[in-house]
């Protein structure tokens, strides 16, 4: 494997992580401003 498939392979990792951080940070907010459990469904 060469430097570039690495690079390449390894991009693609950080995108997939950050787009679904990014997906869940976006999530914990709506929910805070909404008033809603962030998981759905009830914790007690």
């Amino acid at each position: 494997m060469s430097l570039m498939q690495k690079r390449i392979l390894i991009l693609s990792v950080v995108v997939l992580i950050a787009v679904v951080l990014g997906r869940l940070a976006v999530r914990a907010v709506m929910n805070l401003l909404l008033g809603g459990t962030l998981f759905g469904g009830n914790f007690l």
